[in-house]
């Protein structure tokens, strides 16, 4: 078993989930039950599934689970753009987040290269 704590995507991840809840606690709060709600979720799935492959004995096992993970940010990527065509997001923002989760997806792709 791997201690997820001392996984750099783990971390990375955790501060990205605590990015989007300050993010969206900016959205209008029509958007609390709709694309914050979605957003929120998304993040906090990209850590979780992170942390709970890492409990897996096998490296096939967690890197399905990194998987799972990198699909969930290319979900919060998406919500992201949504986010910033209704102009919920800055400019400035939006590239700070999307670098961000970029770094994320990177680094759990190259885990996944490593895994197999």
């Amino acid at each position: 078993m791997r201690n997820f704590r001392k996984l750099r995507i783990w971390v990375s991840a955790v501060d990205f989930t605590k990015n989007v809840y300050l993010l969206t606690n900016e959205f209008p709060f029509h958007e609390k039950y709709g694309l914050s709600s979605q957003m929120q979720r998304a993040a906090v799935s990209i850590a979780s599934n992170i942390a709970e492959g890492s409990s897996r004995k096998s490296q096939v096992d967690f890197a399905r689970f990194l998987e799972i993970s990198i699909g969930s940010s290319f979900e919060i990527e998406t919500q992201l753009i949504i986010a910033k065509g209704l102009n919920y997001i800055k400019e400035e923002k939006f590239n700070e987040m999307i670098n961000q989760l970029t770094v994320i997806q990177k680094q759990t792709n190259q885990l996944i290269s490593k895994l197999r």
